[in-house]
C-alpha cells in the first residue's frame, strides 16, 4: 500500500485591506499556525472518500459535471476542490482522505479556502506554479456560491513565517513585509457564525459591490499601513486598524454588534488597534499589540466580552496569530 501524504494549510488572518482585492486592489495578510491537516492516499479509481471526525463521512464519484449537495454541506468544498482540477487539468483518481483542524470553521480565518487548497493538492498529487494555481482557485469557490478575490488563497499558499504578504494583483504577486518581532497580534472570536455558504451568502456577495468610497480609502490604508510596518511605528498601525473597522461598520456595513463590542473591549484592554477580519457579519477581530501585553489584553477580553457567554472556550476563540508559513508538504510520516 502506498505511504499516505500529508497536507497542512494554514488559515490566514487579513491584518487591512478588506472587501478590496477582487477589486485588484493590494492587501496585507497573515497566514498562523492554525492548519486544515488532510492525510491522503491515491485510489485508482475515481471514487473521493472523505472523513472528517466532527463532519462525518462523505463519498462521491468524481464526474467533469458535479453539482453541488444540500447548501452548507462541507461536501461541497471537497467537490470545489474536484471542480477546480477537472476544469484545468481534467479529472484523474480519487483519493482516500482524512480530515483534522484546529482552525475554527466559518470564523474569518479563511477555513473553507484552506480546505479546498488542501483538496486541490491532494486530487493533484503535485505542486503546480504558485501562478497557476492562483488563476484557477479564487473561481473555484463560486462552486459554493461566493466568489471573492485571491488574498485567501494567495496568503495560505505563499506566505512566510515572520512577515506579512503584501498580496498584488493583476497581476498576481507577493512582497514579503517583515513585522517587527515586538508586534503581537491576537485572533478574538465573536462567537458569531460567518458561514458564507449559509445565510450570508447573499449579504457577501453584495458588499463586493457596494461603497466606492470604502474601496478606495481601505486601499490607502494598506499603503500607510506597509509603510507604518517597514519603519515600525505601531501607533500609526494601530490607528489605521480602527478607521478600516470604521469603515467596514459605517460604509460598508459588513459588521455586527458583537464584532463592534470585541474591539472596543480590546481597546478597552489596552490594544493599540483591532478590526474585523475576514467577510464579516460575525466571525474574527483582529487585535494588535505589544506582544508582551498580549496576555493582559487576552485577560480582558475574557473579563468583558466573554464572561457569561454560552460555549466560550479559550483555545479556539483566542488564537494568537503568530505569522506563519503557507502550505507544508510531506511525501510521508
Amino acid at each position: 500500500m502506498n505511504d499516505p501524504r500529508h497536507l497542512r494549510v494554514p488559515g490566514r488572518v487579513n491584518l487591512i485591506g478588506e472587501h478590496i482585492d477582487y477589486h485588484g486592489l493590494p492587501v496585507l495578510p497573515i497566514a498562523i499556525g492554525r492548519r486544515i491537516r488532510v492525510e491522503f492516499r491515491p485510489r485508482a479509481d475515481r471514487r473521493i472518500r472523505a472523513c472528517s471526525e466532527p463532519y462525518g463521512f462523505r463519498e462521491f464519484e468524481w464526474t467533469d459535471h458535479l453539482t453541488p449537495v444540500t447548501a452548507g454541506d462541507w461536501e461541497n468544498y471537497v467537490r470545489a476542490a474536484a471542480q477546480t482540477v477537472a476544469r484545468r487539468w481534467g479529472v484523474r483518481n480519487g483519493v482516500d482522505a482524512t480530515i483534522s483542524s484546529d482552525l475554527p470553521a466559518a470564523a474569518g480565518l479563511s477555513s473553507s479556502t484552506a480546505l479546498i487548497v488542501a483538496f486541490v493538492l491532494a486530487l493533484l498529487d503535485e505542486r503546480p506554479a504558485f501562478d497557476e494555481l492562483m488563476d484557477v482557485l479564487p473561481d473555484g469557490e463560486q462552486f459554493v456560491g461566493t466568489r471573492g478575490g485571491g488574498m485567501d488563497h494567495a496568503a495560505v499558499l505563499a506566505s512566510r513565517a515572520g512577515h506579512a504578504s503584501l498580496i498584488n494583483f493583476r497581476p498576481v504577486s507577493v512582497r514579503h513585509i517583515p513585522i517587527p518581532p515586538e508586534w503581537g497580534f491576537l485572533a478574538a472570536h465573536s462567537m458569531v457564525t460567518a458561514d458564507k455558504s449559509g445565510a450570508t451568502r447573499d449579504r457577501y456577495n453584495a458588499a463586493r459591490r457596494a461603497s466606492d468610497l470604502h474601496v478606495t480609502t481601505e486601499a490607502q490604508r494598506v499603503s500607510d499601513a506597509v509603510s507604518a510596518m517597514e519603519r515600525n511605528d505601531p501607533a500609526t498601525f494601530g490607528r489605521l486598524l480602527v478607521e478600516s473597522h470604521a469603515s467596514l461598520r459605517d460604509r460598508l456595513r459588513v459588521s455586527c454588534p458583537e464584532l463592534d463590542q470585541l474591539v472596543d473591549a480590546a481597546l478597552d484592554a489596552g490594544a493599540l488597534g483591532a478590526r474585523l477580519t475576514g467577510a464579516g457579519f460575525g466571525g474574527c477581530v483582529v487585535v494588535f499589540a505589544p506582544r508582551q501585553d498580549l496576555p493582559a489584553i487576552r485577560d480582558g477580553l475574557i473579563r468583558s466580552y466573554y464572561t457569561g457567554r454560552a460555549g466560550f472556550d479559550a483555545d479556539m476563540h483566542l488564537i494568537d496569530a503568530e505569522p506563519s508559513s503557507g502550505v507544508l508538504y510531506q511525501e510521508k510520516t
